[in-house]
C-alpha cells in the first residue's frame, strides 16, 4: 500500500523488446509490453491503441480507447502505455489520449489475440 491506496492491479514484470532502430515498430513494440489487466493480451494487440502519430518525434501522441468505459485502471492503463511510448529510442514526451469513438469490440483484435483467447 502507497499514501494509504491499494494498487489496483500488481504489474508483471515484462522484457523490453529488442530495439530496431525504426520509431514506428520500436513505438508499437514498447506499447506490446503493456497487458490489459483483466484479459491477458497486449492493448496493441486487443485493438485499443486507435492511433499513433509519429509525425513529430519530440511528442508522440496516442489515442487510445478500453475494452469498458468502466474500467476501473483506465488512468495506470494509460499512464503504462505513455511510460512504455517512452521507452523507444528517439522518443522524448508521450501523450496519450483516452477515446471512445468508435466503441472498442473484439473484432479490432489482431489475429494473433484472437488465437491466444481461443477464438477461432
Amino acid at each position: 500500500m502507497i499514501d494509504g491506496h491499494t494498487p489496483a492491479m500488481a504489474p508483471e514484470p515484462v522484457e523490453l523488446p529488442e530495439w530496431t532502430g525504426d520509431l514506428e515498430s520500436d513505438v508499437i513494440a514498447a506499447i506490446r509490453t503493456v497487458f490489459d489487466p483483466e484479459i491477458p493480451v497486449n492493448v496493441y494487440d486487443l485493438g485499443l491503441i486507435y492511433r499513433l502519430d509519429l509525425s513529430n518525434p519530440e511528442l508522440i501522441e496516442v489515442d487510445m480507447t478500453l475494452t469498458a468505459p468502466g474500467c476501473p485502471v483506465a488512468g495506470e492503463m494509460l499512464n503504462q502505455v505513455r511510460k512504455a511510448v517512452l521507452l523507444a529510442p528517439g522518443t522524448k514526451a508521450a501523450k496519450v489520449n483516452l477515446v471512445f469513438d468508435p466503441p472498442w469490440d473484439a473484432q479490432r483484435m489482431s489475429d494473433e489475440a484472437k488465437l491466444e483467447l481461443g477464438m477461432f
